[in-house]
């Protein structure tokens, strides 16, 4: 506690909350985004800018991230999911809000009792195969479907 009585600090002129200077991001305040250089003696306003590194982004990452992994998918290709959404809305924001994605996902001990149709063959099956789940991240649900061991 007594370390950061001597940090550097002021007070910002618009939130007029105690900012210490190393918190400081790009020379304004963290809180409200006003400016705090001595330079021209007045205070902008913080003008946002869009980026994929905002908290914004950080907790859509991890809201799908979390929706995904309770389904049982793998974290790596969620995260490859992510990236590969994230890269899309830096080219070209249209086409992902329509990305489609894929991941297989483990089956719970009811589906494994339950007789399953295969979405590719069309047989009817109990013991074994893979579940999985698929859809578009703009929409709120995905459909999951069965593979039958011999597909």
């Amino acid at each position: 506690m007594t370390s950061r009585m001597h940090t550097p600090h002021t007070t910002c002129p618009s939130c007029h909350e105690e900012v210490y200077l190393d918190e400081l991001v790009g020379g304004r305040c963290p809180l409200c985004g006003y400016s705090l250089d001595e330079d021209d003696g007045t205070c902008s306003e913080y003008e946002e800018t869009i980026e994929r590194s905002d908290l914004g982004w950080m907790i859509f990452q991890f809201y799908v991230f979390k929706r995904f992994c309770s389904e049982g998918a793998n974290p790596l290709q969620v995260m490859q999911i992510l990236s590969r959404y994230e890269e899309l809305t830096q080219c070209n924001p249209a086409d992902a809000e329509k990305m489609q994605f894929t991941l297989e996902v483990p089956m719970s001990r009811w589906e494994r009792l339950l007789p399953k149709r295969c979405e590719k063959c069309g047989r009817i099956f109990i013991l074994g195969g893979k579940a999985v789940i698929s859809g578009d991240l703009a929409a709120p649900e995905h459909v999951k479907t069965y593979t039958c061991p011999s597909c």
